[in-house]
């Protein structure tokens, strides 16, 4: 009876055991892992600064421009101290280059390009959970697509013939590849208050595609877009 006893007593101990490790196994888990379900939507707004990267290349200065639309954020969990999400937005964005012209001609030329930019980003935060401050990274693809452009000329008489290594193909040449994609990041401070979330970033830029045909016959092998922007953003939570 005895060893009958001691058997049962082992088979019962085997899946305690088992069932212990795993509930302080999942327990831990939990403590890792803070699920979240924070939904924000609201608009940014702010400005870019631009160049492109050409092949053969083209002296420049620094393009300014406008960017702002609309901002949705999801943050899903919290691991560690680090909280996780995702933002996409839809902006309208402008781009493009300012020639650095010293031929001694006097002439000036600006180009601005107006996409409507959709960039999809992975959102880590650092600090305050609830009200107060925290510091971010977004980081992700971006995708564009090109609406319009303007180009300005300035001096007179207008006279290209002197630009160095005659790389004159720019003027009056209209963009090509009206796709545009490529890969952006950011650092900011978000600041999260009762009446809602106000955000300030500065982003990078870099485009991956070219605005014009890069084959061997056209006539630039790179023409890349790059961007520096600095925005403001406001979101208000719709679930906590």
């Amino acid at each position: 009876m005895m060893k009958h006893l001691h058997i049962l007593r082992k088979a019962t101990l085997v899946p305690a055991l088992l069932v212990g490790g795993l509930l302080s196994a999942e327990a831990q888990s939990m403590r890792i892992t803070e699920y979240r379900n924070n939904l924000a939507i609201g608009f940014n707004a702010g400005a870019t600064f631009n160049n492109v990267v050409f092949s053969p290349s083209i002296k420049q200065g620094t393009h300014q421009g406008l960017v702002g639309g609309f901002t949705a954020r999801y943050i899903s969990e919290k691991y560690f101290a680090m909280i996780c999400g995702l933002q996409v937005e839809a902006n309208f964005s402008q781009r493009g280059w300012k020639e650095k012209i010293e031929d001694g001609t006097g002439n000036t030329y600006q180009r601005t390009l107006n996409y409507v930019e959709i960039p999809f980003l992975a959102h880590l935060a650092f600090g305050s959970d609830n009200r107060g401050a925290r510091f971010f990274i977004n980081a992700g693809p971006q995708f564009s697509f090109f609406l319009n452009d303007k180009e300005e000329y300035g001096g007179e008489p207008w006279n290209p013939s002197h630009r160095p290594n005659n790389v004159v193909y720019q003027y009056g040449k209209a963009v090509e590849n009206k796709f545009e994609y490529g890969i952006t990041g950011g650092l900011g401070l978000e600041v999260r208050t009762g009446i809602g979330n106000f955000l300030i970033e500065g982003r990078y830029y870099y485009g991956l595609s070219d605005i014009y045909g890069n084959s061997k016959k056209d006539d630039f092998s790179r023409s890349g877009l790059s961007v520096i922007s600095g925005k403001v953003t406001y979101l208000f939570d719709l679930t906590k």
